[in-house]
């Protein structure tokens, strides 16, 4: 009677644990809308955006160097009342008093020239001073138009330099926002299979408590009649026992999991969600110098690559421009003056300015020509290390396409050994029920059908997850034949 009571409660400990009916926020969660959810509304996918737009408006900027630029700059207004030393003719000094107000406003289109690294700039300015103290009269000067250009003769030219170099950066951060989006998916994958994974094993734990339950009883009876041993039902008793345990450890496992999944993708606490096991996979199979051209095309590491090499070769550019500087200064337009305003504009003189500084080195002990060698260093340091990295970029790759073409292979295998894994732990308790099997052969059955399905699962998680690896390093869809790109941030 104790042994039937504890057969018993093995069932009602299995049946408080299945919910009686399914609670009206459960969702059932397919892969693919585990990565759309992901992707739309997860954290990381919200980082990886603003990573993006951080990017695109540093690339906006540079784009806008390259046009005209209007400024404004004016002093409103200026007011001076004070001595200053003044030398007479004779040698001897005195001091003079300077009182007053001036106001002063320029205008000027500068345009960067990206060609020659220089700056061309059209102004035009008006100055008014009011004298104060004993004798108040007012002054005009105007700069009715000028040109100023001004232009590093020997230095390096950053212009040109920043607009081979940020295109590449533009492009490079385009396709890591690509990249980081790949592994949000990559992460909702394997939190959705590892609960899915906590789910099956729940299930197993929970149909072994119960064929356990029933086990029992079928052996208590049989051992009345002699066909078991007594060390044969209380192994089966033990197991009853321990099925228990691991059911209540495979349903906070699950608890884990589900809170996992549900915190990536931003889910409500109480949403209880339900992984629906995917049965299909894509039957394709990839080309290693498809990959990898498809790879070398879209993928960042190419990007990346470039923009350090020029880089590197920027930086001893600019080492080679310091050797020597030489600049040069030129302006020219018309300035008037006269008491009036509308005088200052029409009675005009002719004004040009023309500078030319100059500034080599002498003697400097070698210290220009060192950063030149050390600059130089470091390029061919940039060049080995992104050769080498290019080979390991290669050979992973090349894995990874060859992994996911042997794993559909390993899913199939998989699949099968799960049906004849079940069908085999079916008999056995057919084949036990009729005592033609002892509890050893019984228990080995039942932990190969557990394995088996586990097994399966595992393998399917694989599958999916060479395939989107594959999908985040070449940024390529191999069903639909379109390469991915980040999201659009602005219409």
């Amino acid at each position: 009677m104790k042994k039937f009571y504890l057969t018993t409660a093995c069932l009602f400990f299995a049946a408080a644990i299945l919910p009686a009916d399914e609670p009206e926020n459960t969702i059932q969660l397919t892969l693919k809308e585990a990565i759309a959810i992901a992707q739309a509304q997860s954290v990381d996918a919200a980082m990886a955006l603003n990573e993006w737009k951080t990017a695109y408006w540093e690339y906006r900027t540079h784009q806008a160097e390259q046009l005209p630029e209007v400024n404004f700059t004016g002093t409103l207004p200026s007011y001076t009342n004070s001595y200053s030393p003044y030398q007479e003719s004779d040698g001897s000094y005195t001091y003079v008093q300077s009182n007053w107000l001036g106001l002063n406003g320029k205008i000027s289109i500068d345009q960067n020239v990206p060609l020659t690294g220089g700056k061309l700039s059209l102004n035009t300015s008006l100055d008014f001073t009011r004298q104060l103290g004993g004798k108040v009269y007012n002054e005009f000067m105007s700069i009715p138009a000028g040109i100023t250009f001004t232009q590093p003769v020997f230095g390096v030219n950053g212009l040109k330099w920043k607009r081979r170099i940020e295109p590449v950066r533009y492009k490079e951060a385009k396709a890591a926002c690509a990249e980081r989006m790949e592994g949000v998916t990559l992460t909702a994958i394997a939190y959705f299979f590892n609960l899915l994974h906590a789910k099956e094993n729940l299930g197993i734990a929970m149909q072994n408590l119960r064929n356990a339950g029933q086990l029992y009883e079928i052996a208590v009876a049989k051992r009345r009649i002699g066909h078991i041993s007594e060390s044969e039902l209380m192994q089966l008793n033990l197991g009853a026992l321990q099925a228990r345990g691991i059911v209540t450890e495979a349903q906070s496992n699950l608890n884990a999991r589900m809170f996992q999944l549900r915190s990536f993708l931003g889910l409500s606490e109480n949403d209880m969600i339900e992984p629906v096991l995917p049965e299909w996979a894509p039957p394709l199979r990839m080309q290693y110098r498809e990959v990898l051209e498809k790879a070398q095309e879209n993928n960042s590491f190419a990007k990346n690559i470039i923009r350090r090499q020029l880089e590197a070769d920027y930086a001893v550019a600019t080492a080679k421009g310091n050797l020597r500087s030489i600049s040069l200064y030129a302006s020219i337009g018309y300035t008037g003056k006269d008491m009036t305003m509308d005088k200052a504009y029409n009675r005009l003189r002719s004004n040009q300015i023309v500078e030319v500084g100059v500034n080599i080195p002498l003697i400097d002990w070698g210290k220009r020509k060192g950063k030149v060698k050390v600059a130089e260093s470091n390029r061919e340091v940039v060049l080995s290390g992104t050769r080498r990295e290019q080979m390991n970029f290669n050979q992973d790759i090349f894995l990874l396409t060859e992994n996911f073409n042997n794993q559909a292979g390993q899913l199939e295998i998989a699949r099968q050994a799960d049906v004849i894994a079940a069908r085999r732990y079916n008999m056995s308790i057919e084949t036990f029920m009729t005592g033609k099997i002892n509890i050893l052969d019984l228990n080995d059955a039942q932990k190969s059908k557990d394995e088996a399905k586990l097994k399966h699962i595992e393998e399917l998680y694989k599958y999916w997850n060479y395939y989107y690896n594959i999908r985040s390093v070449t940024l390529y869809d191999f069903q639909t034949g379109a390469n991915l790109e980040p999201p659009t941030l602005y219409p």
